[in-house]
């Protein structure tokens, strides 16, 4: 695993960055040339007698092709990022537009929507990036195949039409890249090297491109019915069939080196970096939380080295590899544990608070009935936002199971007892039932209080009537099972679920002594107000796992 300090904030940063992008230019350009080769020698040799032929038209294509598969890949990696964006719609760049030129003197657009509109000018040099080198690309590959089957006459012609279908071959796959959102990074949940996580996704690129190419070519052979063909009736049938089977074969050849390039660019962009100095060096022995505690805090929010500063962390609480950087964060002050644990529970309070807001919001009012609610669809805006949450997932799932590690182990390697003197296993407790109470609302579960009314009996009521309302929108959205967004919701709340009792099951005897003496709010619950619920509700639940019945 790389290794490194993070001492200069944005530098260090540009730095690691860098590094993996150039690694990632070399490695791509080693199994392009390689597949450049097979297709020129195994599949498109029987239709050019001599396709390694020395001459300068030839090292040009070579030439042409690598350059075109480098504008992908700058392009590739110019899109990518650690979680979903939302860029500004057409009509929102359009009125931007018309401001900026006609509204002299006025405000400057608001920061969230130059950064939309950057988004959406990204994606759309993106698909024509993917168009330009589907255009290269194919006139590389093919430029010698077609010179004795139509004659010098029309060779030009053929390869303008060729390079057309190339162009439209290319925006086909940046729309469908853009469209299935395949450029967010996607975080492996078991870090392997990177030769082995490569090798496994060679069977699902190479059926990925055996699609693509077999849709593209559908897609595209129309273009030749709107295009100026003279030489249609000159040419045999078996001629124009392998002009067919030419065109099939280096499409295909094409999208397995975009399909190889963007499982490359994954691989080599979410392995792990380790944010520690060498073990045995001056500063390991000082201070060798530092360098993680600086990616974590100086870092740009959200961006590709935050989250490899999360994963590092994360890997450290839960394995037993490198225990002596989490020995370190049990150190005699207490500084360092306490800043990891809010630099955790932060992203998951935001969560959790807007969350509640969003679940809040979409309480449209009494008058709507049950049915009425679950058959119509939520407001448009509201759902974007929703969505919007879900989109630090990823982070929220490592800082639930980041603190639940370091809470369970600090039973045993907490020598000072800074976790239990600062409150922390108080807050780490709060946080994560505020966020499971959050997420379970939102999926339509009704989380309620249990109390004794006298001879009256039992009596279940809702935290609040909003709390209520919500949990009827939640329901009407949890139905649609399949969409993404509940399957997110669904994996958060079992990740927060899982990392609770992780930490019952530790603390399971000290628990218990508190609830028998009435002291469990006291000891495991924050005294301020949950960032969602009440401390009642959170109590009920924590009861709940306490007696392994919450599910």
């Amino acid at each position: 695993m790389p290794r490194g300090g993070f001492g200069n904030g944005g530098d260090a940063e540009e730095e690691v960055v860098k590094n993996r992008f150039l690694g990632f230019l070399l490695w791509q350009s080693v199994q392009s040339t390689v597949l450049y080769f097979l297709c020129k020698s195994l599949l498109l040799s029987p239709f050019a007698p001599n396709p390694f032929t020395p001459s300068i038209l030839g090292f040009f294509a070579f030439i042409t092709f690598h350059l075109s598969l480098l504008l992908f890949s700058a392009s590739l990696f110019a899109v990518a990022s650690p979680q979903p964006h939302t860029p500004a719609s057409p009509l929102e760049l359009a009125l931007g537009l018309v401001r900026a030129v006609f509204v002299s003197g006025g405000p400057p657009p608001p920061p969230e929507f130059r950064r939309r509109a950057r988004i959406s000018l990204t994606f759309v040099l993106f698909v024509a990036s993917s168009a330009l080198s589907g255009f290269l690309s194919l006139i590389s590959v093919c430029w010698n195949n077609f010179g004795d089957s139509v004659g010098q006459k029309y060779y030009w012609q053929l390869l303008g039409t060729l390079g057309f279908r190339g162009l439209a071959v290319g925006f086909f796959y940046g729309l469908c890249y853009l469209y299935k959102k395949r450029w967010v990074l996607q975080f492996p949940i078991i870090q392997r090297p990177p030769f082995f996580s490569f090798k496994m996704g060679l069977p699902s690129a190479s059926l990925q491109a055996l699609k693509l190419s077999t849709a593209a070519y559908f897609f595209s052979a129309v273009l030749p019915l709107l295009l100026p063909y003279k030489f249609k009736g000159q040419v045999t049938m078996g001629k124009v069939l392998a002009e067919h089977i030419i065109f099939y074969m280096a499409v295909f050849v094409i999208f397995l080196c975009w399909e190889l390039n963007h499982h490359l660019h994954q691989v080599l962009h979410t392995k792990r970096f380790i944010f520690a100095p060498a073990k045995g060096s001056a500063a390991a022995e000082t201070n060798p939380s530092e360098p993680l505690l600086a990616a974590l805090e100086e870092s740009i929010p959200r961006s590709l080295m935050q989250y490899l500063a999360y994963l590092d962390l994360c890997m450290v609480c839960e394995s037993d590899v490198d225990a002596w950087r989490r020995a370190a964060f049990f150190e005699e002050t207490g500084e360092t544990y306490k800043r990891v644990i809010a630099i955790c529970l932060r992203p998951l309070e935001q969560f959790a608070s807007k969350l509640g807001e969003g679940l809040e919001s979409s309480s449209i009012g009494k008058s709507f009935q049950l049915d009425h609610q679950l058959r119509l669809p939520t407001d448009s805006r509201l759902s974007s936002r929703l969505h919007e949450l879900f989109d630090d997932f990823q982070l929220c799932v490592w800082c639930a199971r980041i603190v639940a590690s370091l809470t369970i182990h600090s039973h045993k390697e907490d020598r000072f007892g800074v976790a239990q003197l600062s409150g922390s296993n108080s807050a780490v407790i709060s946080a994560l039932l505020s966020c499971l109470l959050a997420v379970e609302t939102f999926m339509g579960k009704k989380n309620s209080l249990q109390s004794t009314l006298g001879s009256a009996g039992i009596k279940w009521a809702t935290a609040s009537t909003g709390r209520r309302e919500a949990a009827v929108i939640g329901l009407a959205a949890g139905k649609r099972r399949g969409s993404p967004l509940y399957s997110k919701a669904y994996c958060m709340a079992d990740v927060l679920r899982t990392s609770i009792y992780y930490i019952v099951s530790g603390f399971h005897d000290e628990m218990l002594t508190s609830a028998k003496a009435g002291l469990l709010d006291k000891e495991w619950i924050t005294s301020c107000k949950p960032v969602y619920g009440t401390r009642e509700l959170l109590l009920h639940k924590l009861r709940l796992f306490l007696d392994f019945q919450a599910n």
